[in-house]
């Protein structure tokens, strides 16, 4: 081994960590390299996993879905009506101007944002209050927690029936129970009051997904940081503030994500309650009327593929608004 340097004295673990097959002091940068790589080698194992896992579902639903939608963008570049299938006529982009440049359409786009918006901010409200009682539950949690998904089980089309039912200014229920409102009280007679009707039956419909999406969120905040934070005298608002909602923040961008889809594509309960009259149309149903009652393919194709880009731009401003690190949400960041 060679002599140390002259005025440089060497300290024993320095020497220690260079001789040969000697491990370096635990605690050492080393060590920290080692865990990262480990982590590092864990989390590309579990993406490639996860990867194989959901190829064949993807798979499917591109061999699904593919045709149909390359089919509808190939439509839209075409003026073609059901009703003259021999002049069919090769437009481009005319479809796309015309839908976009009239002034029906972005009224159909305000309700159906409209819709959106006030729907998801009430189901969030009243999910989480379901999610917190399902969670604090101590007896009969199942047969709360299947009572409650009963409205989300039953289908939308029953549903908007049922609601429709209920608003009857002759038979229904709702104005017998509202103390402010006449017993003869029309509720499909205006566009206000037929969106009311509307978007309480799809908030009837839908909370109970909403609550057991939250409720999953819920079992992953951890009990000992509640409990740390009302032994130093939090109430029970700033818990709420400071605790649950920000270990909760992946599992409600979840839920709003998949309520705001659902909520943007609405139909069902609009062609049931009032099949669009008093302007309560959405994006959707304008293309129903485009394509099935008066046989327009093409501009209803373009409705389609623009129905179909404006939920990806809803579903890229949801993730950018919570900017959620899944590696976080994870605990492996």
């Amino acid at each position: 081994m060679a002599l140390p340097a002259p005025g440089r004295p060497r300290h024993h673990a320095e020497e220690v960590g260079r001789l040969p097959g000697r491990r370096p002091p635990r605690g050492g940068p080393a060590v920290s390299t080692s865990t990262a790589t480990r982590a590092s080698d864990r989390s590309r194992g579990e993406n490639r996993l996860a990867l194989r896992l959901v190829a064949p579902a993807v798979a499917l639903m591109l061999l699904v879905t593919a045709f149909p939608m390359l089919r509808a963008l190939y439509l839209s570049l075409f003026s073609y009506s059901l009703t003259a299938p021999d002049e069919r006529e090769f437009v481009g982009l005319d479809n796309y101007v015309t839908a976009l440049t009239d002034s029906l359409f972005w009224r159909d786009t305000a309700n159906t944002v409209f819709i959106m918006v006030v729907t998801v901010a009430v189901e969030l409200v009243i999910g989480f209050a379901f999610a917190m009682v399902m969670h604090r539950l101590i007896f009969a949690r199942g047969l709360v927690r299947t009572s409650i998904l009963i409205p989300y089980g039953i289908i939308t089309v029953v549903s908007g029936f049922a609601w429709q039912f209920a608003f009857s200014n002759t038979n229904g229920f709702v104005n017998q129970w509202l103390p402010f409102v006449a017993d003869d009280f029309n509720w499909f007679a205006s566009y206000e009051s037929s969106m009311v009707a509307i978007m309480v039956s799809e908030i009837w419909k839908t909370t109970p997904f909403m609550a057991l999406l939250l409720l999953a969120g819920l079992a992953q905040v951890p009990e000992d940081m509640l409990e740390a934070a009302k032994v130093d005298g939090a109430t029970w608002w700033q818990r709420l503030w400071k605790v649950i909602l920000p270990n909760m923040r992946a599992a409600i961008m979840v839920a709003v994500l998949f309520r705001a889809l659902d909520a943007y594509r609405i139909f069902d309960n609009i062609f049931v309650m009032t099949a669009g009259a008093n302007g309560t149309e959405s994006i959707s149903f304008l293309t129903y009327r485009q394509v099935i009652e008066q046989f327009q393919l093409g501009i209803g194709s373009a409705l389609s593929v623009l129905l179909f880009l404006s939920v990806l731009v809803v579903a890229f401003l949801i993730v950018k608004i919570f900017r959620v690190n899944l590696a976080d949400a994870r605990q492996e960041a």
